[in-house]
């Protein structure tokens, strides 16, 4: 682990909590900011599992003696409140003019054991489909947009049924006028291109044969470029386990989509 990498997390939240106006309680023995840190840092090096990341840190000396249960309760606590950490990031960082938008599968189980699964509440809501494994699968589904290094600026966890343009609107509220957006022929649609030109965002999905429009030989660069980009940041949440995450509740579950998140963010923040 990188000494230097963990203080930089800590300070880094320690001072987005302060900016956003969250206090600990009085009586708290560890702040709040030294649970998200253990939770990024079970995320980056060890595959999302907390109670190992709890052992390691605390023997370390780098947080107050924690009991994995009491950690438990706080980092489900805190769940939201990361969440809103990871939005306050994006708006800092939402700058650029060029952006990316994809999805990324969160199995909790494959299809054939959903009616098992106890994880889930409504099961059928969360069957979904990968199109790039032809597999059916049950649970969630990443939707979120980066930009052209890879941060993530605005994001949405989703049941696994519904489309990439579901969320479309809501995500691309976080970029500035006159931005524009790529992705995969997911996002093609006439109805919702008209809908974004109005907040002066420019979609420009990648179009198959079929259609009677067609990319130009600068958006086909272009669509190369980006795409590539989240594609690399997919490879690194996989590395770091959110496809085969351990969690009870679905609160557990976001919490370790999100610090996996945080750690996307943290790389380039403190590069």
């Amino acid at each position: 682990m990188n000494a230097l990498y963990i203080i930089g997390t800590y300070c880094s939240l320690d001072d987005t909590l302060n900016a956003i106006g969250h206090r600990d309680h009085h009586h708290a023995r560890v702040s709040t900011a030294e649970i998200l840190t253990i939770a990024i840092m079970s995320a980056k090096y060890f595959q999302n599992h907390h109670e190992r990341a709890v052992g390691i840190l605390v023997m370390l000396g780098y947080v107050p003696r924690l009991s994995v249960s009491r950690f438990n309760r706080r980092v489900h606590q805190a769940s939201e409140l990361l969440s809103d950490i990871l939005e306050w990031w994006g708006q800092q960082q939402a700058t650029s003019r060029y952006y990316v938008a994809d999805t990324m599968p969160l199995p909790v189980c494959h299809k054939v054991r959903a009616e098992a699964c106890q994880k889930i509440p409504q099961v059928k809501g969360y069957i979904g489909r990968c199109s790039a494994k032809r597999e059916w699968f049950c649970g969630w589904r990443l939707h979120w947009i980066c930009d052209k290094k890879g941060f993530p600026i605005s994001f949405d966890l989703v049941p696994a049924v519904w489309h990439e343009l579901t969320t479309l609107q809501l995500l691309i509220c976080a970029l500035p006028d006159g931005a524009s957006l790529y992705g995969d022929g997911a996002y093609i649609s006439h109805d919702h291109q008209a809908m974004a030109l109005r907040a002066d965002i420019h979609i420009i999905p990648e179009t198959h044969e079929r259609l009677l429009w067609q990319n130009t030989a600068f958006e086909h660069a272009q669509l190369k470029k980006y795409r590539s980009k989240i594609e690399s940041q997919h490879s690194v949440l996989e590395k770091m386990g959110v496809q085969r995450l351990h969690a009870v509740t679905p609160e557990g579950f976001g919490v370790k989509v999100y610090a996996s998140l945080a750690v996307l963010a943290l790389n380039i923040l403190l590069d």
